[in-house]
C-alpha cells in the first residue's frame, strides 16, 4: 500500500484545473457519502479517461463479444436473454442509466428498476427516459443499505462499473443479491476487478510507464493543462480515501465471490491493466484518429495482450447464474 505518490500531486492539481477548485473543497468533509455523491455530480462528466474513446470501446466489444460492432448488452440480448420475456432487471450503482436505458428498448424487459446514490444522475436518467418515452423502468435514489429488496424477485441482477464501489462484496452478493434474484436468475457484471483502492503492483506500474513510452509525446499532453505525462507512480491511499471512499474499496473480492455463489455461464476478460492508466488524462487526442493515432493505440493495445497472456485481466465481463438448490 503507497500511501502517498508524486501522481496525488499532479492529479489534485489537474483535477482542479479540468473540474474546478469548487470539486477539490467539495472533498474536504468527514461524511463519506458527500464525497462519493462529488465523485458524481454534474461535473464528472468533464474527464479525458480511455473509456471515451471510441476505437478503445470496440476493443472491448471484440473482446467481449467476438464482434468490434457489439457491445455486451446487444450480445446479452441476442444471446443467453433471446428467448425470454416477461423480465424484471435491477441494476444497482446505476448513475445516469445509459445502459438501463438501452436495454429498456428491449421487449425482453417488462420492468427495470434502477438504483442510485446521485440525485443528479438519477434526474438526468429520468429526463431520458421521459424524451424517450420509456415506460418499463423506473429510478430510485438511495443507498443500497436503504433499498428494500424483493425475495425471488428480479430475473437479472446488473453491476455496470458499480460493483467494486460496494464494500464487504462477498456479503452483499450472498446475503441481498442471492435471495433476491429467481430461481434461475442470472448477474451480469461489466466490472474492474483489480487490486482494492488501485494499489497496483510495482511490476504493472512498471508496465503502465512503458506503456506510457510508447505513445508519441505531442500525444501525451494532459487535458485542459500544458503539462505533459511521462510517467505513472500508482495512486496514494489517503488520496484515495479523501477523493471517494467507495472507490475499488472491495474490488479483489468480486472474482473470487462471484465463483463462490454463482455458476459462470459467460466470462469474458478485456484487459485495462495498461490502457486505464496509461491513457488517463491523454485519452483527449484519441477521440479522432489519423493513421499516427491509431498506429499508437494498435502498439499499445498489443503490449496490453502480451501483458495479459501471464496476468489475470482488471476488467471483466461475466453473466452469471444463480446456484441450484
Amino acid at each position: 500500500m503507497r500511501l502517498i505518490t508524486l501522481d496525488d500531486f499532479k492529479d489534485t492539481l489537474l483535477k482542479g484545473k479540468q473540474r474546478g477548485w469548487d470539486f477539490i473543497l467539495s472533498k474536504f468533509t468527514f461524511q463519506n457519502n458527500a464525497r462519493t455523491k462529488s465523485a458524481f455530480n454534474s461535473s464528472a462528466v468533464i474527464s479525458a479517461n480511455w473509456w471515451e474513446i471510441p476505437y478503445v470501446k470496440k476493443r472491448w466489444n471484440k473482446m467481449m463479444t467476438n464482434d468490434e460492432h457489439q457491445n455486451y448488452k446487444q450480445y446479452l440480448m441476442e444471446t443467453v436473454l433471446k428467448d425470454h420475456s416477461n423480465l424484471k432487471l435491477l441494476s444497482l450503482g446505476s448513475g445516469t442509466c445509459s445502459h438501463e436505458l438501452e436495454l429498456a428498448q428491449y421487449k425482453q424487459f417488462e420492468a427495470i428498476t434502477c438504483v442510485d446514490l446521485s440525485e443528479y444522475r438519477i434526474s438526468q436518467a429520468e429526463k431520458k427516459a421521459a424524451q424517450n418515452n420509456l415506460q418499463n423502468i423506473s429510478f430510485v435514489c438511495s443507498n443500497i443499505d436503504n433499498f428494500s429488496f424483493k425475495k425471488e424477485h428480479y430475473d437479472v441482477v446488473l453491476f455496470n462499473a458499480s460493483l467494486h464501489h460496494f464494500r464487504h462484496v462477498d456479503t452483499l452478493l450472498s446475503e441481498k443479491i442471492v435471495p433476491c434474484l429467481t430461481s434461475s436468475g442470472l448477474l451480469v457484471i461489466n466490472e474492474y476487478v483489480g487490486p482494492n483502492r488501485l494499489q497496483f503492483p510495482k511490476a504493472q506500474i512498471q508496465k503502465i510507464n512503458e506503456g506510457i513510452q510508447l505513445l508519441p509525446k505531442k500525444f501525451r499532453r494532459r487535458y485542459k493543462s500544458s503539462l505533459y505525462k511521462n510517467s505513472f507512480s500508482g495512486s496514494g491511499l489517503l488520496r484515495m480515501i479523501i477523493a471517494d471512499p467507495s472507490e475499488c474499496v472491495d474490488s479483489s473480492s468480486i472474482m473470487p465471490s462471484i465463483n463462490k455463489h454463482f455458476k459462470v455461464i459467460i466470462e469474458k476478460p478485456y484487459g485495462g491493466n495498461i490502457l486505464m492508466n496509461a491513457l488517463k488524462d491523454i485519452s483527449h487526442h484519441f477521440i479522432d484518429l489519423d493513421d499516427e493515432k491509431t498506429k499508437a493505440l494498435d502498439a499499445i493495445f498489443e503490449f496490453e495482450d502480451e501483458y495479459l497472456k501471464h496476468n489475470p485481466s482488471d476488467f471483466v465481463f461475466g453473466v452469471y447464474r444463480k446456484p441450484e438448490h
